[in-house]
């Protein structure tokens, strides 16, 4: 195959290697004017638009008018920073393949939105799973005993992501009483549509493709119907999916990497593997969000510094007292409080450390210099 060409794609999707996949253009991975704008320098430049549809260390799949193609991302080494690394769902600037030469991924635009949380190593860098998305379909199994708390820590990153959250309450079918499930969930979901839906009856599936817009990236733990939904709204069985325990209702990772699919309606659908764990990653604006109604009753607190612990004239305590926040969300909200403080601290340090090796290795060169011209002397 000539360097450059097309790549056939083998992915997740799929369980017939046989299947005739159309060809798509970039408007249908969501190219349009704001996008052609900011791309202007570089097509003067001779570069063409492309989408990132897959990223790996070194490579990733892109996708352009001419088809998907295999791109390299040169200074891998030079993304130190995890958040600076090309991410599935980045608009980019491609010079195309020459003689002996695949394509390079020159520059990635800036992204609208990005779906971050921290690192799995838990270092202070911050992973993004992905970019300029629209709608961040926040998936909970009902199958499964609910864990508020994860809830409300996936709710907090999609908001700080800058896309639109959705909650989808998922296997339906599944659950003896979906009525007190969906009353649960849209306690700690203020502001966010949170839907009920079964893949093996229909429900709400027809409610679901109507609320999307955009990008959509599923988002959720191991075993929660990410994929399965997936196949739902794409109208075919592209997404690679498997059973959950029956233990605890976990799931194998079927989706091995995060993936652009179009959708047959229009929009786009980015697939992304289960998560065992969703760290906070300076994530201030989306906790605010998540706990939209303790941080509007703080504003009546007595002091403005309240902690909402012990202190007099506290209305976020009254609030509780009088059973209008139970007690478990409001020690979530200060455990997620802490957690993202502790992990921007982390993040300061490291930036400090950062700032001060560069100012070392200035001062080690300087020094050369300076030793270098005694000695010409």
């Amino acid at each position: 195959m000539l360097i450059g060409a097309p790549v056939q794609r083998v992915s997740s999707l799929s369980h017939s290697s046989s299947r005739h996949v159309p060809s798509y253009s970039l408007a249908d991975y969501g190219w349009g004017e704001a996008w052609e704008h900011a791309f202007a320098p570089h097509r003067a430049a001779g570069l063409v638009p492309a989408r990132v549809v897959r990223a790996e260390r070194g490579s990733c799949e892109v996708v352009t008018d001419a088809g998907i193609v295999r791109a390299e991302i040169p200074g891998v080494a030079d993304h130190a920073d995890p958040l600076s690394a090309p991410c599935t769902g980045d608009w980019a600037a491609l010079r195309p393949a020459t003689a002996g030469h695949a394509p390079v991924l020159h520059a990635v635009l800036e992204r609208r939105t990005a779906l971050v949380r921290s690192t799995a190593s838990r270092t202070s860098h911050g992973q993004v799973l992905a970019a300029n998305v629209d709608t961040v379909v926040v998936t909970v199994s009902l199958a499964a005993p609910l864990k508020h708390g994860r809830t409300e820590r996936m709710l907090a990153l999609a908001w700080e992501s800058g896309a639109q959250p959705v909650v989808v309450l998922t296997k339906a079918d599944a659950c003896a009483d979906v009525s007190s499930a969906h009353a649960q969930v849209s306690e700690v979901a203020p502001g966010v549509d949170v839907l009920v839906t079964s893949a093996v009856t229909g429900q709400g599936l027809d409610v679901l493709s109507a609320v999307l817009t955009g990008t959509v990236v599923l988002f959720g733990p191991s075993g929660a119907g990410k994929s399965t939904l997936g196949n739902q709204l794409l109208g075919e069985d592209r997404l690679a999916t498997g059973a959950v325990r029956d233990t605890d209702g976990k799931g194998r990772h079927t989706t091995a990497w995060r993936e652009l699919l179009p959708l047959p309606g229009g929009g786009v659908l980015l697939d992304t593997p289960g998560l065992r764990a969703v760290g906070l990653h300076d994530a201030q604006d989306g906790l605010e969000q998540t706990f939209a109604e303790i941080e509007h009753l703080a504003g009546e607190c007595r002091f403005a510094d309240c902690a909402h612990g012990s202190e007099p004239g506290c209305a976020v305590l009254a609030a509780v007292e009088a059973g209008e926040i139970s007690q478990r969300r409001l020690d979530s909200y200060h455990r997620l409080l802490r957690e993202n403080a502790y992990a921007a601290s982390r993040t300061d340090a490291r930036l400090r450390a950062d700032r001060e090796a560069v100012k070392k290795d200035i001062a080690r060169k300087l020094r050369a210099t300076y030793q270098f011209r005694e000695r010409q002397r």
